[in-house]
């Protein structure tokens, strides 16, 4: 955040120079749901574009979740707050623009000048809690609050990234049992796939408001299973707190959502701290000390404009011929231009023909009748149709009639089946999957695939065969085939197996899976916990 260059990456060259209308001026960064760039208004204000993984993208539920995000996003009226001024949840791809906020985000503020002190904390802990309250008013969850979705601008903290919020009045993440959020800011039911509602970003909230005073995380760092556990069996140790913070902070972390504080309070409570600054309206002079040195936007890219040229012409004095030679250049002119058009009709003749015998030739492939529009032909390959074998062997070595020439597919017969993606997909030791819809997890353990950890973790199964790729990442079709060709059973340990790693699937209807793991946590088994993108090819076997 030193300079501009840090903050505005050049554009690379797999992105595009303009999103939907918006010429992109700079990359600001990218995240799991896609990549942020800048661009600018019509009128020259800065916005943000986030656009949307290709992968998210192409999975029809994500889009339902995401059209609907995006209607809840744009009801947020806050002034701690990002606004939503535009989307399209039905773009190629799908994205949403939210007003730019030049400052650094809290997480990179502290890292450069150390902990807030506490009138700061005070401050950031009120403008957070109002955002809050707007977001929870257009019935939104945030689900990510996070140091790095806080940022700093000159006049108070926005909260920013609703990008994977779900509305509070739909089930969707809570019923698939994903667990969504950063591990070190989640909530005891967040992080064992409870039902997360509004409390959840007030615990967050306090969370936040710990790293801000401390400069670290309340339940520290580490592999994300520890973290989670540490989370949901351990009070919070709030002694280094500064004392002035520590009622505030225990309301916000209580393990009963019900006991935790609401925004309105938290906002009342740190403006009676506050005192007088609040009603003077001290808080930008306390920004200004942590913003650090202020960044230049870059300016708005400039439409190109097609620049047109007028032909060159060159004017040359034309020599002086008698009259009986032009006259032969006339008549000669003449001869050449019917030669000319007659050899053309003549090559359209000849096209027209080796076009025709081409698709006779095609269809003869394929099996099908011949087409050349004449009777005589439409009878002589319904004749040749009829006295030709349709199956079994004779149709195979014919290689004529409605058969299929052996060793030559019809075009139907060769057509993959279609990728159909699922993208996070979360297994742990109380749900289990189902090949018919991975999203709808079963709360039990009778779906196709469970995750069973003792000693150690595996993938069992009772109606499908593992197979761990130890290939290079870009796992496809054709590539599960021969590994599954050779499956290593209907249990997968999960020891050689790491986020990235690939495991192609064989169900016993015959289709195909793939499972792309992102995130392995099994250090802890009473706990562990395996996330990932599916994308199934039914009846691919």
């Amino acid at each position: 955040m030193n300079n501009a260059t840090e903050v505005f990456q050049p554009l690379q060259a797999d992105d595009p120079p303009v999103v939907a209308g918006y010429r992109l001026a700079a990359r600001l960064g990218a995240g799991g749901m896609g990549r942020v760039y800048l661009s600018h208004t019509q009128g020259g204000r800065p916005v943000a574009i986030k656009v949307v993984r290709p992968e998210l993208a192409d999975a029809p539920d994500f889009r339902r979740r995401f059209r609907r995000e995006v209607a809840a996003a744009g009801r947020v009226r806050g002034a701690y707050t990002a606004e939503l001024i535009d989307a399209d949840a039905d773009g190629v791809p799908p994205w949403l623009a939210t007003l730019y906020v030049p400052g650094p985000s809290l997480a990179e503020a502290v890292a450069r000048r150390g902990p807030l002190p506490v009138p700061a904390v005070l401050w950031l802990v009120a403008g957070v809690a109002e955002a809050l309250q707007a977001i929870h008013g257009a019935g939104i969850v945030h689900r990510d609050l996070k140091p790095s979705n806080v940022l700093l601008a000159s006049d108070g903290p926005r909260v920013i990234d609703f990008g994977i919020s779900v509305a509070a009045d739909t089930t969707s993440h809570t019923a698939t049992g994903s667990a969504v959020g950063t591990p070190q800011f989640m909530a005891p039911e967040q992080a064992t796939a409870g039902e997360v509602t509004a409390a959840t970003d007030i615990f967050a909230l306090g969370q936040t408001a710990v790293f801000a005073a401390l400069g670290e995380p309340l339940y520290g760092n580490g592999p994300a299973a520890t973290v989670l556990y540490r989370i949901v069996h351990s009070e919070p140790d709030l002694s280094r707190l500064p004392e002035q913070l520590q009622p505030l902070i225990a309301r916000c972390l209580a393990a009963d959502p019900e006991e935790r504080a609401t925004p309105a309070e938290v906002v009342e409570w740190c403006r009676q701290r506050l005192g007088r600054d609040a009603d003077a309206g001290a808080g930008p002079a306390v920004w200004r000390e942590f913003m650090g040195p202020e960044v230049t936007v870059p300016s708005p890219v400039a439409t190109p404009t097609r620049v047109h040229t007028v032909p060159l012409v060159v004017t040359r004095p034309q020599p002086t011929v008698p009259a009986g030679r032009q006259a032969r250049r006339r008549r000669n002119a003449l001869i050449t231009a019917v030669a000319v058009t007659a050899g053309a009709l003549v090559l359209t003749g000849l096209a027209w023909m080796v076009v025709d015998a081409g698709d006779r030739f095609r269809d003869w492939i394929a099996g099908a009748p011949a087409t050349s529009g004449s009777e005589e032909s439409a009878r002589s390959s319904a004749s040749s149709s009829a006295s030709a074998p349709t199956s079994g062997a004779g149709a195979e070595s014919s290689g004529t009639g409605g058969g299929t020439q052996k060793g030559r597919p019809s075009p139907a017969a060769s057509q993959s089946p279609q990728a159909v993606p699922y993208p996070l997909v979360m297994l742990n030791g109380e749900n289990s999957l189902r090949f018919k819809d991975p999203h709808d997890l079963r709360k039990d353990r009778k779906g196709d695939i469970r995750l069973v950890c003792g000693q150690t973790c595996a993938l069992e199964s009772d109606t499908s065969e593992f197979a761990l790729l130890y290939t290079k990442p870009g796992a496809t079709l054709d590539s599960c085939r021969i590994a599954l060709a050779d499956p290593e059973g209907r249990r997968l340990p999960l020891a050689a197996v790491a986020n990235g790693s690939e495991i192609c699937i064989k169900h016993s209807s015959g289709d195909i899976a793939l499972l792309v793991v992102q995130v392995k946590s099994t250090a802890l088994p009473e706990i562990a916990f395996v996330t990932g993108d599916m994308t199934i090819w039914r009846e691919a076997a």
